[in-house]
């Protein structure tokens, strides 16, 4: 597994030190440094890298605002990793739910402990089975998250469309799942939420996505485009990219 990174709050000896470090794992992938914060929130939501590392020697208050910004524009938040000469920011970084946390000098031993760490999150996330539970008065309907394929607004109810072709509805409105849902259904349009392990074909031309064995394409619009962006950037990490 590949992770890009962003590097944020940093200076020229500090960059240069951690790329050289990272070097020596194949999994990062470096997508842009950031001198500050606010250069850092625009390289972040430009090109959505999976891992930030943020430099906490100087302007940390600063750096864990601009974390709490993220949650403005991000459903789904990239893994933060502080780095400090000391534990002075450590119960903060804690706070703002940083996946760890790297004391200067930096060693090979504790990046590839978090290389391991996310790896085995990775691997944990793609195991886990939801179930979905569709009330309606006194009955209750349980599915598995992994049987849908996705779902489509109905003026206050939503239509969700199973892999076995079925179709149950449901008397919550699109906003309520999109709150609810796993991390693999993202919203591309006002009208649908796809569950992106199904697609099989992204066409930016026609703005369309086509569902797996089903030949079904629903369309996505522009203000979602950076959620086909993240989706793309996703499914092109776990396949074999040919180009014509």
């Amino acid at each position: 597994m590949e992770y890009s990174y962003a590097i944020i709050n940093s200076d020229s000896t500090f960059s240069h030190t951690l790329r050289t470090q990272l070097a020596n794992f194949k999994e990062f992938n470096c997508a842009g440094v950031a001198e500050h914060s606010s250069e850092g929130l625009n390289i972040i939501l430009k090109e959505s890298p999976e891992i930030i590392f943020i430099n906490l020697n100087q302007n940390a208050e600063t750096c864990f605002m601009m974390v709490l910004e993220l949650h403005q524009y991000l459903k789904h938040l990239p893994v933060i990793i502080g780095i400090s000469k000391s534990k002075e920011y450590a119960y903060d970084a804690i706070k703002n739910g940083f996946f760890d946390y790297w004391l200067q000098p930096l060693n090979e031993f504790d990046i590839r402990k978090s290389v391991l760490k996310l790896q085995k999150r990775d691997f944990s996330s793609q195991c886990t089975n939801t179930t979905l539970c569709l009330k309606s008065y006194k009955d209750y309907r349980y599915i598995s998250t992994n049987e849908i394929m996705y779902l489509k607004a109905d003026n206050n109810t939503t239509d969700v469309f199973m892999k076995d072709g079925s179709i149950i509805s449901a008397f919550k409105t699109l906003k309520t799942f999109e709150d609810r849902l796993p991390a693999s259904f993202m919203r591309i349009h006002q009208s649908y939420i796809l569950n992106t392990t199904y697609i099989s074909r992204i066409n930016y031309g026609k703005s369309t996505c086509t569902i797996k064995n089903n030949s079904t394409t629903l369309p996505f619009s522009k203000s979602y485009k950076s959620n086909i962006d993240e989706v793309k950037k996703i499914l092109t990490k776990s396949t074999i990219t040919t180009f014509n």
